[in-house]
């Protein structure tokens, strides 16, 4: 009987201790000449997201084998992190509220122009929150 007790003391914390998940996908930018930074269109949550973020994966395509040098970030309003390579996964916005609209940000170092038609196709990410 007591432990029953406990058990429905309880219940309300481990209600608020639930986990989730989302997943967003947008177009990407064109990508012409080094030296200046591209950004993806928003990766937005669904509309009723609480806590905050644990694990991102993400996954990125190109229309061709990227060329040296290239940089992707994974941003939110106030932090990023940097991303290795088209797909995986990061603990880089880890603490970033759930429902903060995201960003991939691509740049190539140096100057001069990229092979024509360099497109990022798409940006995928799916957020695991606490």
């Amino acid at each position: 009987m007591r432990s029953m007790m406990l058990f429905a003391l309880l219940l309300p914390l481990f209600a608020q201790a639930t986990d989730g998940a989302w997943s967003a996908s947008a177009a990407g930018p064109l990508m012409a000449n080094r030296g200046s930074w591209q950004s993806s269109q928003p990766l937005t949550p669904p509309g009723d997201v609480k806590g905050a973020m644990t694990v991102v994966n993400w996954r990125y395509q190109l229309t061709r084998p990227a060329p040296s040098g290239l940089q992707v970030r994974l941003c939110a309003a106030q932090r990023c992190t940097e991303l290795d390579g088209a797909n995986g996964a990061t603990r880089g916005l880890t603490g970033v509220t759930a429902d903060e609209t995201l960003h991939m940000v691509f740049g190539f170092a140096g100057s001069g122009s990229l092979p024509p038609g360099l497109k990022v196709v798409s940006t995928d990410v799916t957020v695991n929150y606490q």
